[in-house]
């Protein structure tokens, strides 16, 4: 019987130094969990109990237990890069076949799929072609290169101060004579087909205390080509504009196959007459051109935000992370992929940032968690114990020998 003691021992250290092994061949690999192994007694099965004096006959490895702590986290150069802070993994998918990972070092693939070095698609959540996340089912992500479409200008706001000290102008407006005008500002507009159109605004003092008169151009017309202006600005005695704002219903002219006319509404709240010099200090509209993807980044949230050349952003979809109520449950499958399992529960899957689930880093890794000073130390250990259970072996051999020499 101790030699089947001793062989059990040799065989659980054996076990002990591949798991030891594998923790430190794999400790540089990213997202890497190291495990292990877990050992207990075997005693002798009796139909009458073991009894207070019962002898053990030997070690068996019990499990071999995943360590799910975090590891590190470095920065990198790869967009692409994520690490997890927190719990959970990412949802991967290969052939409808679903899995789970720690490893985030993605890529995109011919087809704009986010894929890892084993082509495994990430999963989240995709955007419609507004921009707008809709949480359901997760799908196997991918990088739109689309244009985004253009849109064309529907308000234009401003702020300005008219310089109340300015003489009143009594000249027709004439667009190339800055005698007919007191001051001028300009910005595009974008019609329905994203092409950008200068309008000018002139701005006339006239020989009513507190009024000024508004004329509009576009495309460097001579003559005021906006329908709804000219208009009047009135002030009252603090400079405040008292005109009712917004100037709804101006229209412009355009060319080139975009609808025609565009319909503008000017708003100039917040705007005043100081006693002090013509200045703007806030211009802005609503449209813009087309535009090209330009690149994207990734929240912590896992919601993946596309730059486009026109200065927009979009959101292009959402990275998921699953969570299991016992992740030592799950089922490894190598390639830093884990399966699910009845021990290990269903996959609570959701959001970063959502319930227990944690956050994402772009541009990141989260190195493996094995401490090679500690496994290094833990493989001397283990073959020290290989070599005491190969000592029980040749001491029983021993005294078998003895035995057998009896005279």
């Amino acid at each position: 019987m101790s030699f089947q003691t001793g062989l059990s021992g040799l065989n659980s250290a054996a076990r002990n130094l591949d798991v030891v092994g594998n923790n430190v061949a794999n400790a540089n690999v990213t997202g890497f969990k190291g495990s292990r192994a877990q050992f207990a007694d075997v005693m002798a099965a009796s139909l009458t109990g073991g009894g207070s004096n019962a002898v053990g006959i030997g070690t068996k490895v019990g499990t071999i237990a995943q360590d799910f702590t975090q590891g590190t986290i470095s920065v990198t150069n790869n967009p692409l890069d994520v690490a997890i802070s927190g719990n959970g993994f990412f949802r991967m998918t290969q052939n409808g076949a679903v899995s789970y990972s720690r490893n985030g070092e993605f890529q995109i693939n011919n087809q704009g799929d986010i894929v890892n070095a084993q082509n495994y698609n990430l999963t989240g959540y995709m955007a419609d072609i507004n921009g707008t996340i809709l949480p359901s089912q997760p799908v196997p992500l991918r990088i739109s290169t689309a244009d985004v479409a253009p849109t064309s200008t529907s308000e234009f706001d401003a702020v300005f101060n008219l310089d109340s000290r300015r003489p009143a102008i009594t000249l027709p407006f004439n667009a190339n004579d800055p005698a007919t005008y007191t001051n001028t500002t300009a910005s595009t507009v974008f019609d329905s087909l994203g092409n950008p159109h200068v309008i000018e605004l002139f701005f006339a003092r006239t020989a009513t205390p507190g009024q000024w008169a508004i004329y509009g151009t576009v495309d460097n017309s001579a003559t005021p080509n906006l329908t709804g202006l000219p208009a009047t600005l009135n002030f009252d005695t603090n400079g405040q504009l008292t005109t009712a704002m917004p100037i709804a219903g101006v229209t412009m002219p355009v060319t080139g196959g975009a609808a025609s006319p565009l319909t503008v509404q000017f708003d100039f709240r917040g705007s005043t007459q100081f006693g002090s010099d013509f200045g703007v200090t806030a211009l802005s509209q609503n449209g813009f051109a087309s535009g090209k993807l330009a690149g994207f980044n990734i929240a912590s949230d896992g919601v993946i935000r596309g730059r486009y050349t026109n200065g927009q952003t979009r959101d292009l979809g959402q990275i998921v992370l699953s969570t299991f109520v016992n992740a030592q449950g799950l089922n490894p499958l190598g390639e830093g992929q884990f399966a699910e399992t009845p021990r290990s529960g269903l996959a609570v899957t959701g959001a970063p940032e959502t319930g227990t689930l944690g956050s994402l880093q772009a541009a990141a890794l989260e190195a493996g968690n094995v401490d090679l000073t500690e496994a290094l130390v833990d493989l001397i250990t283990a073959q020290r114990n290989y070599q005491a259970n190969a000592q029980t072996i040749k001491t029983n051999d021993a005294v078998m020998q003895t035995l057998v020499n009896l005279r």
